[in-house]
Order: C-alpha cells, then structure tokens, then sequence
C-alpha cells in the first residue's frame, strides 16, 4: 500500500537513546518507505550517549517538551484556558484523578497534562493529527492528554488520534501506576512486539478491545549486524561468551558470574566479556574478583553500536541469563551476525529462540542450567555452533528486519487512521 502521504508523529520519553536504537531502526525504516515521521521527547536525550553523528543527527531533528522556558509552558496553558475554559477545566481535573491515588502521583499527573498542552501545541503548529508512542510510559499520558485536547476543541471528525506499541515487562507491573487498561482503551490501535506481550495486554482489558492488538515486530539491521566475513575460524582458544545489556537485576549478571563460576570450577576453558552499564556493576565487579575470575572475565562498560558489531564478531556464544524481558533485541543483533545463544525461557523469547536449532534456552534463575549451556556449546565445536548460528540468523531475517516489520508498521499507522478498530 502506498505510504507518501502517511505523516506520523513519533513521541518516546527520552529519545534518541542507546536503549532505544531499535526505535529509530523503526524510524529509518518508515522513513525509508516514504512515511513522514516527526520525532517528539518528553526529556531531552542524555549528551553522553548521543556518541554517533547518527544520534546527534537524530537528536538535532527531534522537538523535546521540557526542552523550553518554564514560562513558554505556562503561556501554552494559558492560551488553552483562555480558547475553552471547559475543556481546560475538564482535561485538567481528569488528568488529577489518573494515576496512583497518592499526592505524588497526582501531581506528576498534573505535570504530564502540562506537558500534552505543549505537545497539543506543537502538532498543531505541524498539521499532525497521529500520535504513536513506545511505551505506555509518561509519553502516553502525554500523547493520551493532547488527542484528548484536538479532539474536544475539534471535534471527533477532525482525525485526532494516538496509537501505542507495548514492549513490556513494564506495563505488566505498574499496571495501576501507568494507567495501561486506560491508556489501551484511550488508544486508537496497539501494537505489542509479541504474541506474549499480547496475551498479557488482552488480560487487562475487556474481549472488545482485542481487535485493536495487532503484533508488529521490533526490528534489527542485518546488513550491519552480519557474520564475521569469511565467517568465525577456530581460534583454538577458550569459549568466547558475550553478554551486551544493561547491568540491572532483571537481566541476571549475577547467574551469569556464578555459571562462570562452575564452569572455571569444572575445568572448562571460558572467557567472558560483558558490555553494558548499570547499577550492579561494581557488585558484580566485586564478585568477579572474590571468585577468582578475572582473568575470565572482562566488562567493557557501555558500548556504542558502531562498536558493538566488533564484540559480537570476537564471540562464539552470546548469553543473556535474564529473569525478567520484552523481547531482547541483543537476541536479535547477536543472532544477526550469526551466533548462537544462550538464553531462558521467559516472555516472548520461545518466539525467536529454539532451543537446540539457535542456542539452548534454560529455565531462568538456574546458574547451573546457563553453565550446562555454555559447557555443551563449548563442547560442539565450531562446526556445531556455525550451524545453530546460522539458523539463528534465518529466523531474524524471517521476522525481524525492516524488510518485513516496516511494511507492518506502516500498514498499522495507516489502518489506525481508519475510523474502524483493526481486526
């Protein structure tokens, strides 16, 4: 379906960020089929991961809302009280009973509202009418507040409309805090990147609003996360394990450190190095060091993904041992260039992983599962895992590129703007 006269306008929290690269993978892919996006940022994007001329291009053309004077956003809610007391009045008291029924909670609601005037603003300004925001986070209760805003001073013709892609596991535990049963209803459409995720979404709400979910996948650039040219020779070193994530507890470093720690204890020849930054790493820092293990194991800290391409090529199993996921698009980038991997068997990740085909995929918590993994990978030889990475790469290439999810994703923006529900 032809997509030239699709204009969109994408609003995110913080963006451009390195957490979110797999959003502005989307963005380009749009792009690239014609979609006029506008990207939006609720915060400005953090200086010191903007370490690319891309990021720092992205962030020069993106508009952020607490990016202005104090006294701009105080002028935007008076022109909006001015031009229609009632609805400021009506939006405004709303917004005060949203969220968490707690003082706080109120007033950072109160403080989003204010945020969706200036965003109202800012697409009225730029002739946009569509919102789509990642994340039923702060930027839906933005995008929520200004459709809100178009709509009641322009009346339910005018095309006012937000739609929402759902990543999880957020939405699934805050869910009175995020207002997720609301924000589903309030949504014109839903993406969710998963059949999990959806699963977990049409529990909170009632069968009617099902039609609305439609699955469009996350998506990674295989023609810039590819094998090693010439594909990975046998170094005859030790196993090369690589872990990329953020050092949080939900992603498990330290099962991973324990599992290293078995293997070292089994005689097993492992090297690990793990990329990310985060709060637990000075703890597993420590621990590496009481267990004897650092000349096992080196953390890199946060790696830019100019770079990170170089970590998964010296790899020959990437492992990512977390309790708690979406649908990890490290899985993706690693399988990408061919790895297999090593992984659990929580969320949506049965459905990019099979086990024995790609990698092993372990129950989670289970530091004696992840060095059985690791121990059978090392055991397969190269030959072994050049198979299993191989398959790895096909099934990213099936799904999860922007050949395949940016046509969806356009199609979803396109239909969200039918003025039936999608089926």
């Amino acid at each position: 379906m032809p997509t030239e006269q699709l204009r969109v306008a994408y609003l995110v929290s913080q963006y451009p960020a390195l957490s979110h690269t797999f959003i502005e993978s989307e963005i380009n892919g749009l792009r690239e089929l014609g979609v006029e996006v506008h990207t939006f940022s609720v915060r400005p994007a953090p200086q010191a991961e903007l370490i690319t001329p891309a990021l720092r291009a992205e962030a020069a053309r993106t508009e952020v809302i607490l990016g202005r004077p104090k006294a701009a956003i105080l002028r935007a809610q008076a022109r909006l009280a001015r031009r229609s007391p009632q609805v400021y009045a009506t939006l405004l008291a709303r917004a005060a009973r949203t969220g968490l029924p707690t003082p706080k909670g109120r007033l950072w609601q109160l403080f989003y509202f204010a945020e969706g005037v200036i965003l109202w603003q800012l697409l009225q300004e730029r002739g946009l009418r569509h919102v789509h925001v990642h994340m039923a986070n702060v930027a839906a209760d933005v995008a929520r507040t200004a459709v809100a805003i178009g709509t009641a001073l322009d009346g339910p013709d005018a095309g006012w409309r937000w739609s929402l892609t759902v990543h999880g596991p957020g939405e699934f535990e805050v869910v009175q805090q995020w207002d997720v049963p609301d924000k589903i209803r309030s949504a014109r459409a839903i993406a969710p990147i998963s059949d999990f995720c959806r699963s977990q979404l049409m529990r909170l709400v009632e069968p009617e609003q099902w039609a609305k979910m439609r699955v469009v996948r996350m998506t990674v650039d295989t023609s810039r996360f590819a094998p090693p040219i010439g594909g990975r020779a046998d170094h005859g070193g030790p196993l090369r394990v690589l872990s990329v994530g953020r050092l949080v507890p939900q992603k498990g470093g330290p099962v991973l450190i324990d599992a290293l720690n078995l293997l070292a204890k089994r005689g097993i020849a492992v090297v690990a190095r793990i990329a990310g930054g985060g709060p637990l790493d000075a703890d597993l820092r420590a621990a590496v060091r009481r267990l004897g293990l650092a000349d096992r194991v080196e953390f890199l800290g946060p790696v830019a993904q100019e770079d990170i391409v170089a970590q998964y090529h010296w790899a020959d199993v990437f492992v990512l041992p977390s309790f708690q996921e979406g649908l990890p698009v490290v899985l993706m980038e690693a399988m990408a260039t061919g790895l297999p991997v090593v992984t659990t068997q929580i969320a949506a990740v049965p459905e990019l992983v099979a086990d024995g085909d790609m990698g092993r995929v372990v129950p989670a918590g289970r530091a004696d599962l992840i060095a059985d993994a690791l121990a059978a990978e090392a055991a397969l030889g190269v030959a072994g895992r050049h198979e299993q990475g191989r398959r790895g790469r096909a099934a990213v290439e099936r799904e999860f590129t922007s050949a395949t999810a940016a046509p969806a994703m356009a199609e979803f923006l396109r239909a969200a703007g039918e003025p039936q529900p999608l089926g």
